[in-house]
């Protein structure tokens, strides 16, 4: 036996293990939940909810075969990835089917709903740029933004209610579609533009200080929310399914102990990597950048640790609430962004390692920079009339509901500086002839702007938009 077949028989060995347990995985999870179905007598086998929850399934198990790859270097797992990705997309449409046949209408009054199309435009474009321009890797970026999206909707209600007067229009419909259409083409953007700086020989420590402080914003964020030592979350009535609110009107806000500091360690632990970065270009010493990724791999571990400590405690469970002097009641379901930041900064550090492991190997995957370069700039000429259109829509439709083309709600804001970004893309691509490496941190910053325009301001500056 030669020396080749030799060292081939582990890397054969370590992929047919992968592939067999996540395929097991997926079977049981599958299997576990027919039994469920079977078992409650609770609706037909294909209701939303249980699409849902399936896509959910494939979606992660595509994810774990993109991260399988980063690891072990086994190309099989991405042409596996691809089929369970085009897998969890059949079952994404049939929970969206379902849904607008129920509604009698598009799925796009609030938040989960909206989500829901998202998450299914997301995996279309993600199909398309892996088929037709062969990006085969992308769907490590597009998968974890699918599962957090999905989780973010396990926890958010779901019934489908009649719609409030302002949104009782056709140009719901139009003006949502456009939304979640250009947004899911930034993100398609992003994934590109990521997979550019890889392929453009970007250094992985600048990938580490980015990623870290990407980490850092999250966690400074959740510092808002830091009180003596515990950390505030919203109140839950767990059977009303709703928040609680004071007389005044006000969200009522419960305190759980010592969860504040272990967020301010792993604030902490990842401003590490920052500082250790700086100090090796400081001093020019690659030494030091070794160290700098021991310090995310701690960061990983403790980000890890906070998860499991924040959905322990905020499953369900009564805190004191100081603004009534007692215990009141929360549960997950009221803290989803939370939960999503949380997730979100952990598959960002896995993919960081992926590439800290296998830079060589994700290299040879992907076409040229030119492509690369190209695509992004496609989606994102894509993404920008879809937002203009959507802005446009959106002030005709509020000038008849509201009386005014415009109102400088926060989420119409957001909406017209995100729009503004990717202007300033164009502008200076067209004009000034910007191509590589910032056109693409200029993608990724616009899609930073999407979700804060999508998720941030819904959470943090609720206006008239509060529905989405």
């Amino acid at each position: 036996m030669s020396r080749a077949q030799v060292e081939q028989q582990p890397t054969t060995a370590t992929g047919n293990s992968l592939l067999i347990a996540v395929g097991l995985g997926m079977a049981f999870l599958l299997f576990t939940a027919f039994l469920g179905v079977m078992k409650a007598h609770s609706g037909p086998f294909f209701s939303e909810s249980n699409m849902l929850y399936i896509s959910l399934i494939f979606y992660a198990g595509a994810g774990a075969l993109y991260m399988g790859f980063g690891v072990t270097g086994v190309e099989r797992y991405v042409k596996f990835a691809s089929v369970i990705t085009v897998l969890g997309f059949l079952a994404n449409t049939a929970a969206v089917a379902h849904r607008w046949y129920i509604a009698g209408r598009p799925p796009f009054s609030n938040l989960y709903e909206m989500l829901l199309s998202f998450v299914w435009t997301v995996a279309v474009l993600t199909i398309v740029a892996e088929k037709v321009y062969e990006v085969k890797i992308i769907g490590s970026v597009t998968m974890p933004i699918a599962v957090v999206s999905v989780i973010l909707m396990q926890l958010m209600p779901s019934e489908v209610r009649p719609l409030v007067p302002a949104l009782q229009s056709t140009w719901l419909h139009v003006h949502v579609s456009l939304a979640m259409l250009s947004y899911a083409a930034c993100a398609i953007s992003f994934a590109v533009a990521m997979m550019f700086l890889i392929k453009d020989k970007m250094r992985t420590e600048t990938f580490q200080v980015l990623t870290a402080i990407s980490m850092a914003a999250v966690y400074v964020s959740m510092m808002l929310r830091f009180r003596n030592g515990a950390f505030a979350v919203i109140g839950y009535d767990v059977q009303a399914k709703q928040e609680i609110f004071m007389p005044n009107g006000e969200r009522l806000f419960v305190n759980i102990p010592d969860l504040g500091w272990l967020f301010l360690l792993v604030l902490l632990s990842t401003v590490a990597p920052i500082v250790l970065y700086f100090m090796g270009r400081l001093r020019n010493d690659e030494t030091i950048y070794l160290h700098a990724s021991r310090a995310m791999f701690i960061t990983m571990l403790l980000q890890v640790v906070g998860l499991a400590a924040f959905v322990l405690r905020t499953k369900q469970g009564a805190y004191p609430a100081p603004e009534i002097e007692g215990l009141a009641p929360t549960a997950l379901a009221a803290s989803p962004f939370i939960l999503a930041g949380i997730i979100g900064c952990i598959f960002a550090g896995l993919l960081y390692m992926m590439m800290l492991w296998r830079r060589s190997d994700l290299e040879r995957l992907l076409p040229s920079t030119d492509i690369l370069d190209r695509v992004t700039y496609k989606t994102i000429c894509v993404a920008f009339p879809l937002l203009t259109l959507m802005i446009a829509v959106g002030a005709y439709w509020a000038n008849q509901t509201w009386g005014s083309y415009w109102s400088w709600d926060p989420k119409e804001t957001w909406a017209a500086i995100t729009w503004l970004v990717y202007a300033g893309y164009l502008h200076m691509r067209i004009t000034r002839g910007w191509r590589g490496r910032r056109a693409a941190y200029f993608a990724i910053l616009g899609f930073a702007v999407v979700i804060f325009t999508f998720f941030g301001v819904t959470y943090l500056l609720p206006g008239l938009h509060a529905y989405a």
